[in-house]
């Protein structure tokens, strides 16, 4: 071989090693910029309503929707309570449904959660009774209570009051589900940013009990959305609008990478 040919050679030889480090490395950066959110739920929702779980529920939407996120299944019941510290530290999202478990979620994970979202901007998004989870009111740093807790509607009917706002798109104007629990206003939280869904709970006795339903906030640099509907005896996240709700919300909340 020539010392030209070997000079082709040897360039022809770099420049493929040049292209398979490039692959590898955009591979690598692909990776390291996939979106993650992760689905807690305290996990005492019926198993005739929810088979998997209401955050498995949510989850299953979410996957559908989610082009190139990593979804993630979390619960009390699991090591760390869910939620590790690498968990946490890659989480961009994180969904929380609870209820009668509030007490059990451990005070430095709550403390953790907290410092994400203000200092690192990950996203929280609290669903129904997890307006008194920990994580909630220690975000909120109100008493997060509604004037009124009953069991005695019927539907609840989802407006939307701002179709502008990114959690709104692509929902029609008005949809209905089945819900048995009602929350009335007031509901005690600092004043949201934005309220881009309100609704009316159908009471049984034909009256009608209007409330915000979706409300948004910006907590340092995270940003909060919450959910007013979600009993657990009613299959609500499995509803498209509200699937559509929860994928346009987790994509709200998310940090820009």
């Amino acid at each position: 071989m020539s010392s030209m040919s070997r000079r082709k050679f040897v360039a022809l030889g770099a420049a493929a090693g040049g292209l398979v480090l490039a692959r590898k490395l955009g591979a690598a950066e692909a990776a390291a910029a996939k979106c993650t959110v992760v689905c807690w739920a305290e996990g005492t929702a019926p198993k005739n309503v929810y088979p998997k779980e209401i955050n498995g529920a949510i989850a299953e939407g979410l996957q559908k929707a989610l082009t190139g996120w990593d979804v993630v299944v979390a619960g009390l019941a699991d090591p760390e309570q869910g939620l590790p510290d690498a968990l946490l530290a890659k989480c961009d999202v994180l969904i929380w449904w609870g209820h009668k478990k509030h007490k059990d979620v451990d005070d430095k994970l709550v403390e953790k959660i907290v410092a994400r979202v203000k200092d690192g901007g990950m996203g929280f998004i609290a669903l129904h009774s997890s307006h008194f989870a920990k994580p909630n009111r220690a975000l909120m740093g109100t008493p997060c209570s509604w004037g009124v807790y009953k069991g005695d509607s019927t539907t609840c009917t989802v407006k939307v009051k701002d179709a502008s706002h990114p959690i709104a798109a692509g929902l029609p104007a008005e949809f209905t589900f089945d819900h048995a629990e009602r929350y009335s206003e007031p509901y005690a939280v600092p004043p949201p940013k934005a309220v881009p869904l309100e609704c009316f709970h159908t009471v049984k006795d034909g009256s009608k009990d209007p409330a915000r339903m979706g409300l948004c906030w910006e907590i340092g640099k995270g940003r909060f959305f919450y959910f007013m509907a979600g009993h657990e005896t009613n299959p609500v996240f499995m509803d498209e609008n509200v699937k559509k709700v929860m994928a346009n919300a987790v994509k709200w909340a998310a940090p820009s990478k």
